[in-house]
C-alpha cells in the first residue's frame, strides 16, 4: 500500500482536517476511533482488549498507577540492558 499523497489529495486532506478540528473533543475521539478501525481492517473491537484499556484508564484516573514519559522509560530500559 502506497502512502504517497498527490498534491490535490493534500488540499482535500487539509480541508478534512480543518473540519475535524472544529468538532468537539468527544466527536473527534469518536471519529478517530472509527478512522483507526478502518485502518486496522476491523470495525469490531476485541472485547478483551477494550476491557483491558478500560481497566488501565481506571487505574490512571484513580491514581493507582502513575504515568511516566516515554523517553524516561526508554532511557531506563537502555541503561538496564546495556550494562
Amino acid at each position: 500500500m502506497s502512502t504517497a499523497v498527490q498534491p490535490l489529495e493534500v488540499a482535500a486532506l487539509q480541508r478534512i482536517e480543518a473540519d475535524a478540528l472544529r468538532l468537539s473533543p468527544e466527536e473527534r475521539a469518536a471519529l478517530a476511533e472509527r478512522l483507526w478501525a478502518s485502518v486496522e481492517g476491523s470495525d469490531v473491537p476485541d472485547p478483551a482488549w477494550e476491557a483491558e484499556i478500560r481497566r488501565r484508564m481506571q487505574e490512571v484516573d484513580s491514581g493507582a498507577v502513575q504515568c511516566r514519559p516515554w523517553d524516561e522509560v526508554m532511557a531506563e530500559l537502555r541503561a538496564k540492558h546495556q550494562g
